[in-house]
């Protein structure tokens, strides 16, 4: 997203709330890609995750990815952010910058920002068992703030699928680290064991573990991933 040719100390984790059944979300998921291509060139500390929401599916398309749980997640950032409702695309960066998530400038301004602050609460993640729908992590912390909550999503990079109805009818899409699954759970210690539920098995060559430690709905203080089939990166 930017001219930056090293690694920098901070960390930024992008959530995007998309749908294939809204038409100006495609542009949006090219953004996030390109996020998510340079971020691993680059070997930075960018996680992106896209959550995939379910209230266009009454469009014509029932979004493949979509789910409820996005849609709650989104609504506690509404309330949060005070954004005054609900849209796609929308990007949220560490938990408390958001804007539209096809806004190039805007999202390499506030991934910048958060790559130039301090690293954060130490967050590391090791893969115990990865299996037909079922992963098992470890995890470790560095010192917790109060109301600390592991967020943790399975994600996967390079999905296509041709969509006959709705909006984008017509239309073949390709994603990049779409959420196929999400679980978050309040900590109350720096270290301990979490087992997620994949409802559909990603391709282990092209899917991530992304972890990272929130303050309730609102900051995100620390964050990790690991790569199912490739190794860690931090």
């Amino acid at each position: 997203m930017t001219g930056a040719s090293s690694p920098r100390d901070g960390f930024a984790v992008v959530e995007m709330f998309t749908s294939q059944g809204c038409d100006s979300c495609p542009p949006a998921e090219e953004v996030l890609s390109e996020i998510d291509r340079d971020a691993r060139e680059r070997g930075e500390r960018v996680h992106t995750l896209g959550f995939h929401v379910d209230y266009w599916d009454h469009l014509g398309w029932a979004d493949p990815y979509g789910a409820q749980a996005h849609t709650l997640r989104q609504e506690r950032y509404a309330r949060t952010l005070r954004t005054g409702g609900l849209y796609t695309p929308q990007m949220i960066v560490n938990g408390t910058v958001e804007f539209v998530g096809s806004d190039r400038r805007q999202a390499g301004s506030a991934i910048d920002a958060a790559l130039a602050a301090s690293p954060g609460t130490p967050v590391t993640l090791s893969v115990v068992t990865a299996d037909a729908g079922h992963v098992v992590l470890d995890y470790e912390t560095g010192a917790l703030p109060e109301q600390a909550r592991l967020n943790v999503a399975v994600v996967e990079r390079g999905l296509e699928n041709d969509v006959p109805r709705g909006e984008n009818a017509g239309r073949r899409l390709r994603q990049d680290t779409v959420v196929r699954a999400f679980c978050s759970t309040e900590l109350n210690g720096e270290r301990g064991r979490m087992e997620i539920d994949v409802p559909a098995a990603p391709d282990p060559r092209r899917a991530s573990v992304v972890g990272y430690v929130q303050q309730g709905d609102r900051a995100v203080v620390g964050a990790t991933a690991v790569d199912l089939g490739d190794g860690n990166r931090g």
